[in-house]
């Protein structure tokens, strides 16, 4: 899983879980995928484009309709990458003792990149609310 780390991450939501259950009997429009879902239509569209931008899914167009599949390459590369997570695991644990896991791996989780685990230290003299604009709070001119 190289090539997509973010696989593994985008199944972790039982809905989008679900949505790829859906897609397990066939392509279907998105209309179709969110009956009888607990989440409202937008939100399955929302969590159809994660889906896709994963790699897990794709979409056509059939007149206005987008009509949504399992994208079959993104799936083999899950599948293969929980194959070897199996065959380290039948061998009794992966990598010989003092030898680096596969590059991608570390731990049996895929790769998440630096700049997304390690943030940037806060200087001490930072203003604590976060130094940005207030979204909330402010009434405006003339309204009370």
């Amino acid at each position: 899983m190289e090539a997509n780390p973010r696989a593994l991450d985008v199944l972790g939501d039982p809905t989008r879980r679900a949505i790829v259950d859906r897609l397990r009997r066939g392509p279907s429009p998105v209309g179709r995928l969110a009956e009888g879902m607990p989440v409202s239509r937008p939100a399955v569209s929302q969590h159809l484009t994660v889906l896709r931008t994963a790699g897990l899914v794709s979409e056509h167009r059939e007149g206005t309709r987008r009509i949504y599949r399992l994208e079959a390459a993104g799936i083999e590369e899950l599948g293969r990458w929980v194959d070897a997570l199996v065959a380290d695991a039948r061998s009794g644990g992966g990598a010989q003792a003092g030898t680096p896991p596969t590059p991608g791996h570390a731990g049996g989780r895929p790769h998440v990149a630096a700049s997304r685990r390690e943030k940037s230290p806060v200087p001490p003299d930072a203003p604590k609310d976060g130094g940005g604009k207030k979204k909330h709070g402010k009434k405006r001119a003339g309204r009370k």
